[in-house]
């Protein structure tokens, strides 16, 4: 299959003067690298397009593609991940992940926490601020501690040691500054004392399956109590990954991840996060139906390199679930091990 790449590049949002933190959910030369190598391992014939932009040209030249790998998280609006995928519908092109609707709706935390609320899953209890003032005139709806961020961020975007607040001015000056810097609602939110862990899923509806479960422990340099931002960018210092040894643990959150992904919608593959209370029972965080695919640093292939799955495995069995939904038969397409 002529297979298209839309991604949107770190280093040429840097060129136009965007910072590392503005950029980080953005993808590497590394990571459109190795997936363009493993799809040609499968035989297919991959096509490098490009962000939203370099999409558009495309289309007006009239370049087509059997199917588009898409890993576009877009630049603009909280409904910035959904803009590729609209725009190939449009042209009726089919393509990889979950559809505009779901894409929207996720990157949203709030809108998020709503459906899975509807659906009768646990997730920490919130509100959500657009000013100062709202804040304040919503304090005492949760206990503390609380914990605050952008309502519609990725890689922990916003997210600092400042994020837990134990009262009121604290959660008043976070907010404010959030406010300032993002220029969007902030989600406050009960804060989750208990083990965090992240369950990778790879399929569409009733044949999804969890992939593992991985749990993030953070080591003595890193930002305690919490997966910041900067605890993900330095992860190789302050953060180790493992599988979940313990049985009933694993059990409690691939049900859960599933039934979430399953609420969703989501397509293909994706990655939900879940933290438990202090009780132990694990609660919805945030699900991620464009999970990362860098090869060495993104949560889904690092869970896969623990399973001993190799990349072009993991590659293959995403295709492998777009090209079954579709009715489209790849001419190589590899398996996931263990499907």
């Amino acid at each position: 299959m002529r297979i298209g790449l839309t991604y949107d590049l770190k280093a040429d949002y840097l060129a136009r003067g965007l910072t590392h933190e503005a950029v980080a959910e953005f993808d590497s030369e590394e990571t459109i690298a190795a997936l363009a190598e493993a799809l040609t391992g499968a035989g297919h014939e991959p096509v490098r397009v490009g962000n939203v932009f370099a999409l558009v040209k495309a289309l007006e030249r009239g370049e087509r593609w059997d199917l588009v790998f898409n890993l576009c998280e877009g630049l603009w609006g909280r409904s910035r991940e959904a803009q590729v995928p609209a725009l190939l519908e449009a042209y009726g092109i089919p393509y990889t992940f979950s559809d505009p609707l779901v894409l929207a709706l996720t990157l949203d935390k709030a809108m998020a926490k709503r459906i899975v609320r509807d659906a009768g899953l646990p997730t920490p209890g919130f509100f959500l601020a657009a000013t100062v003032e709202e804040i304040r005139a919503l304090h005492g709806a949760l206990d503390f501690p609380l914990f605050v961020k952008p309502v519609a961020e990725g890689t922990g975007k916003g997210v600092t040691p400042h994020s837990l607040v134990h009262d009121r001015a604290a959660l008043e000056r976070q907010a404010g500054r959030l406010l300032e810097e993002f220029r969007q609602p902030v989600l406050v939110e009960n804060y989750l004392p208990g083990r965090e862990v992240t369950v990778g899923i790879l399929g569409t509806g009733r044949k999804a399956r969890s992939l593992g479960v991985l749990e993030i422990h953070l080591g003595e340099k890193a930002e305690p109590g919490l997966y910041s931002y900067s605890n993900k960018q330095l992860y190789e210092d302050r953060v180790t990954y493992a599988l979940v040894a313990d049985q009933a643990l694993a059990r409690e959150a691939e049900t859960l991840a599933l039934a979430v992904y399953q609420a969703f919608g989501c397509r293909d593959a994706g990655r939900v996060d879940l933290r438990a209370d202090q009780d132990g029972r694990l609660h919805f965080l945030e699900i991620n139906p464009l999970a990362g695919i860098h090869p060495v640093h993104s949560d889904l292939p690092i869970l896969c390199r623990l399973l001993g799955v190799r990349y072009a495995e993991l590659i293959a069995g995403i295709l492998e679930s777009a090209c079954e939904r579709l009715g489209q038969v790849p001419e190589v397409v590899g398996r996931v091990a263990g499907a």
